[in-house]
């Protein structure tokens, strides 16, 4: 149950992170996105703030989405 959380849970954030960030990929990419988003973000706040539950894997899944983004933007460009 915990993997197929993490996949809905990253779908989900990697939409909202390419749209936050106007980032044009395909499906299985925005996914993957997500998806490790989810484990960067969603590990680390999971962990920090354990009291807010899924609250705070969600909102980690953006955060961690977003970062990876930003960070492909920087190191491999456009």
């Amino acid at each position: 149950m915990g993997v197929l959380y993490l996949l809905i849970i990253g779908a989900a954030a990697g939409f909202i992170a390419t749209r936050i960030m106007d980032l044009e990929t395909s499906v299985p990419v925005t996914i993957a996105i997500g998806v490790i988003g989810a484990l960067i973000g969603g590990l680390v706040l999971g962990m920090l703030l354990a009291v807010m539950g899924m609250a705070a894997g969600f909102i980690g899944a953006i955060l961690g989405a977003l970062v990876l983004i930003w960070a492909y933007q920087t190191y491999f460009g456009k």
